[in-house]
C-alpha cells in the first residue's frame, strides 16, 4: 500500500505535481486564491486520490492511459474537450476522457475523487461478463441516470475509505476490489461491450472434462489473484465456454466457485488458528474477502455459524 500527499500554494508547483502524478498539463489563469491539496492511495494498479481546490484552474491534459474516473463533492468539474460545456456537480460520478485520448477543461472550486486502473482490466472483466473479446471502448463518458452516478461514485467511496485505508489488505483484495470497480464502471458507462451470444465453439467446449480442468485449477491457484480469463487459459477454451461448463453441468458460474474454495480455505484457517494470535479479518483479509459483513454472511450461509464462533470454539485447544 502506498501513500502520498501534496499541498500548495503555488501555481507552479501545483502544476508541476500534477504533470509529475497524473500527465502533462498546463494550469490556466491566475486565481487569487491558491490553495490545493492533493492525498493518493495505491496498491497493486489501482489508485484513488481526493483532491481540493480553493480555485477555478483551467487544464489542458495529454492522455492518461489510465481508466480515470471523476466523483465530484464540492463545486463543478467542465469538461471542454473538442468544443463541449459539460458541467459535473456534487454527486455525480464520470469518466474524465477516454485513456488514450488528451482532455480540457475546469476544475471551479471543487473537491472531487479521481479512481484510476488499467483499460486491460475492462477487457478482461468484459470477457468474464458478457463474453466480448478485444479491447473495451468507451462510447460516452456519462451514467444513464442518477442511479448510475450512485453506484459508481459509492463503489470509489467504498475502495478508498476501506480497501485502500487498509494497511494489511492483501493482493487477493485489491485485485478483486480492482476488478469489482472495472465490473461497475462496464454496467454503468456506455462501452462497446455488448452481450455476444454463444458460439458453436463455445457450447461444444463446455463439457464436463473443462468443468472437472477448471475446477482442479481453482483448487490449486485459490490462494492468487485469478480471474475467469486466467481459468481459461488454463483449460485452453474461451472465458464463454468456462462459463457455459459451469452453469451446464454444476449450476454455478467460475467466480462463484471460487468464492466458495476461498470460503472453505478461510475456514480451514479458523478451524486450525489460535484465538489469541488471529483475527476473522485478517483471514478473510488474506483469502480476497475485503467486506467484512458479507464476509460473515457468507460464511454463516455454509458453516451455520458465524467466522468468530469457529475461531473462538478452539479455546479448549
Amino acid at each position: 500500500m502506498q501513500t502520498l500527499s501534496f499541498r500548495s500554494q503555488s501555481l507552479e508547483e501545483t502544476q508541476e505535481f500534477l504533470s509529475s502524478a497524473y500527465t502533462p498539463m498546463r494550469i490556466g489563469g491566475r486565481p487569487r486564491e491558491t490553495g490545493a491539496s492533493i492525498s493518493r492511495r495505491q496498491a497493486d494498479g489501482l489508485m484513488i486520490d481526493k483532491l481540493d481546490f480553493d480555485y477555478t484552474m483551467a487544464y489542458d491534459a495529454g492522455s492518461l492511459g489510465k481508466v480515470c474516473l471523476i466523483t465530484v463533492h464540492r463545486g463543478s468539474m467542465v469538461d471542454l474537450t473538442d468544443g463541449r460545456d459539460d458541467v459535473c456537480g456534487p454527486g455525480e460520478t464520470y469518466l474524465i476522457a477516454p485513456p488514450d485520448l488528451p482532455y480540457l477543461g475546469e476544475v471551479r472550486g471543487a473537491r472531487y475523487t479521481i479512481a484510476m486502473f488499467d483499460p486491460a482490466l475492462l477487457d478482461e472483466v468484459a470477457a468474464t461478463g458478457s463474453g466480448h473479446q478485444g479491447p473495451v471502448r468507451f462510447t460516452g463518458q456519462f451514467p444513464a441516470d442518477r442511479e448510475g452516478h450512485r453506484r459508481l461514485g459509492s463503489t470509489i467511496a467504498f475502495l478508498r475509505d476501506n480497501v485502500l485505508a487498509d494497511p494489511d489488505a492483501g493482493p487477493l483484495v485489491v485485485e478483486t476490489a480492482a476488478r469489482h470497480l472495472a465490473a461497475v464502471t462496464l454496467a454503468t458507462l456506455p462501452t462497446t461491450a455488448a452481450a455476444d451470444e454463444p458460439g458453436l465453439a463455445d457450447s461444444r467446449d463446455a463439457h464436463t472434462e473443462t468443468l472437472r480442468r477448471a475446477m482442479a485449477y481453482i483448487e490449486d491457484n485459490a490462494h492468487r489473484p485469478i480471474g475467469l480469463a486466467d481459468i481459461a487459459t488454463a483449460v485452453s477454451v474461451t472465458p464463454r465456454a468456462v462459463q457455459y461448463a459451469f452453469r451446464r453441468h454444476a449450476d454455478t458460474t467460475p467466480l462463484a466457485h471460487l468464492r466458495r474454495v476461498r470460503l472453505g480455505r478461510a475456514h480451514t484457517e479458523l478451524l486450525d488458528a489460535a484465538p489469541h494470535s488471529a483475527s476473522v479479518s485478517a483471514v478473510a483479509a488474506r483469502w480476497g474477502f475485503a467486506h467484512a459483513g458479507r464476509f460473515a454472511a457468507g460464511y454463516r450461509e455454509i458453516y451455520g455459524v458465524s467466522p468468530s464462533t469457529t475461531l473462538h470454539g478452539n479455546r479448549h485447544r
